[in-house]
């Protein structure tokens, strides 16, 4: 069934009320799909990238029918449980339930690690409806039995590949096992590695399966280019592009929380105000350099991958990779911060010698040669003007497929390779 308007999905008019105030009409395809069907109480599974509007697709549901079946005070086990692979998705999330549940008077509480304890489990002794929660200090706090799972409705396990990827998939479990068998689940992944489908198959009952693609492509909304350039160039490279006024909101990546300090540092005494958010950063400082960032008081936030998932800042005009990513995927994800609400966007990306077999795994991934500017450095050859590849529909499971069913030698020197890379780079 199609829904073209919210109001067609009979959400509760406090919510309603909600929505028309920030002026939200037209429900994405996955929230026209998946909140149907949550309401009707199925689990869903969804394989959505940021940007699709997931967070919206569970939640309305998730508030609309606490709000409905109210129960009483007092317990401190949750109605409703959230978890998110970081403390900044968390936020973010918590923020939208608060934003679509403004007149619905449920309480909700975040839990995370990085910050004082006490305040959420004053907060949890008073009883709430919805925790939002990382998995280490949900489980610090369970342990400590400021906190109970067993009367859990509904459970939502967001952004599921990033967890495998940070190591959770262990504290998942115990969540898991602690969680009332008679529940509502829902798992929402960007891709579907083997060990998240395992996952899925344990924890949902007769899912909805719902794919969505992201709204366009980086190739028809991102306009991406890459520079040669010496590794020892890139931040004289970087204040040079950064020159222009155009530049308003830009945001850097690097591999390593290191390289992120650096290159912060060097910007901030070259005149641009920028700033650093990466693992090691206090929760605070964090939260302070993404409220600069967001506020226009930063130019330039230079961040990890990790630390820069579920960052959702709106009007950011480029994205730079000072290194390229050794995971293809997460190329997509990077300029994904920029282009967002139907907004063209530039992606921009610094290559020395070293990350050459980087940037062909991107090129495959996208299925596009990127365009060259500036002039190429000695010894590299094929890479001038861009010429756009044979078009496919990229498939995550016919890759694994095909890395897992080939056998021949330069397949497994791809392996090792890849797998040498990912040893190298930390966030």
């Amino acid at each position: 069934m199609y829904i073209s308007h919210f109001s067609e999905l009979g959400l509760a008019k406090p919510i309603q009320r909600s929505l028309d105030e920030k002026k939200y009409q037209n429900p994405t395809p996955i929230q026209s799909k998946a909140i149907p069907e949550l309401m009707n109480g199925r689990d869903v599974l969804g394989v959505a990238q940021t940007g699709t509007g997931k967070t919206a697709a569970f939640a309305l549901p998730i508030l609309h029918k606490l709000y409905k079946d109210r129960k009483s005070e007092g317990s401190i086990s949750p109605r409703a449980l959230i978890l998110a692979p970081t403390r900044e998705l968390a936020i973010q999330i918590a923020q939208e339930c608060k934003a679509y549940g403004k007149y619905l008077h449920l309480r909700q509480t975040l839990v995370y690690g990085g910050v004082s304890q006490k305040p959420q489990v004053k907060a949890l002794s008073r009883g709430v409806d919805i925790v939002i929660a990382t998995p280490g200090r949900l489980l610090d706090l369970i342990n400590q039995q400021c906190l109970r799972l067993d009367q859990v409705e509904f459970f939502v396990l967001d952004e599921a590949d990033r967890m495998l990827d940070m190591g959770f998939l262990p504290d998942i479990n115990k969540v898991i096992s602690k969680l009332s068998k008679s529940r509502q689940s829902l798992l929402f992944s960007a891709t579907m590695p083997s060990a998240i489908a395992s996952l899925a198959r344990k924890i949902l009952v007769n899912p909805l399966s719902i794919e969505i693609a992201p709204q366009a492509t980086p190739i028809e909304r991102i306009q991406q280019n890459v520079y040669h350039s010496h590794s020892g160039d890139k931040t004289d490279l970087l204040i040079s592009i950064l020159s222009d006024p155009k530049m308003s909101r830009v945001l850097v990546f690097t591999r390593t929380k290191h390289r992120a300090n650096r290159v912060a540092e060097k910007l901030a005494k070259s005149g641009i105000k920028a700033d650093a958010i990466h693992g090691n950063k206090s929760q605070s400082a964090r939260q302070l350099a993404l409220k600069k960032f967001r506020g226009g008081n930063v130019r330039v936030l230079v961040a990890t991958d990790i630390a820069a998932r579920g960052i959702d800042v709106d009007s950011v005009s480029h994205v730079i990779n000072y290194e390229l990513p050794n995971e293809p995927e997460n190329y997509i994800h990077r300029i994904g911060r920029t282009a967002r609400a139907g907004a063209d966007g530039v992606a921009l990306s610094f290559c020395d010698p070293s990350e050459r077999v980087y940037l062909h795994d991107i090129e495959h991934l996208i299925g596009v040669k990127i365009m060259v500017l500036g002039k190429e450095l000695p010894g590299i050859s094929g890479l001038g003007k861009a010429k756009p590849k044979k078009s496919r529909k990229y498939s995550w499971k016919q890759r694994s497929k095909n890395t897992r069913n080939s056998n021949g030698p330069s397949n497994r020197k791809k392996i090792m390779s890849t797998r040498g890379r990912k040893q190298q780079a930390t966030s």
